[in-house]
């Protein structure tokens, strides 16, 4: 998908440039330079985004990847994910290289807000392709760099990528699972 999207942004990079010295070779005025620009930007934008996106109340363009069947979480419960985030090219953190999920209550303000926001639309099981826009990010302040984590431009595009992989006190408990062995 985003291979995709830098071959649109070349070939708008291409007309642009054609563009630039149309008309027998004579140069664009600054003003039609300009407009052509940011038709230029508006089509990177749009080919950003992937195509079979959707968009959560808040704001958040997701993609489905993997469908879950189990309980929706609740706001205030203890859910277990797994996730990737990255800005750009920049991975900021990758929970799915370890060996534990990361547990963390719904709605603690513990995770980024477009996440925080999306999250209780998801189910068990569901895994979602996030394109978090910068001021349900990090904000106008970004992220100061810190001992192995990189700096975050203000209002920075997050792509974060979740799985809900537990939801502790609403999954089924073992002995209903496999019965109980004594009977």
């Amino acid at each position: 998908m985003r291979c995709v999207s830098i071959l649109s942004f070349i070939a708008l990079c291409v007309s642009m440039a054609q563009a630039w010295t149309s008309n027998n070779g004579a140069q664009l005025s600054r003003q039609d330079m300009l407009k052509t620009m940011g038709g230029v930007a508006a089509g990177w934008m749009l080919t950003s985004i992937p195509s079979g996106a959707e968009t959560t109340p808040a704001g958040v363009p997701y993609e489905v990847i993997k469908k879950g069947d189990g309980p929706k979480p609740e706001v205030g419960e203890l859910i277990a994910i797994r996730f990737a985030a990255f800005n750009g090219s920049n991975k900021i953190d990758d929970i799915f290289e370890t060996p534990e999920p990361y547990y963390t209550r719904l709605g603690s303000g513990g995770l980024l807000k477009g996440v925080e926001t999306t999250l209780p639309l998801m189910v068990l099981g569901d895994r979602w392709k996030l394109t978090i826009p910068g001021e349900l990010a990090f904000g106008q302040q970004g992220r100061k760099a810190s001992a192995g984590k990189p700096r975050i431009q203000p209002n920075a595009e997050i792509i974060f990528d979740v799985e809900i992989v537990g939801l502790p006190g609403k999954e089924p408990e073992l002995i209903d699972l496999i019965g109980n062995v004594d009977e």
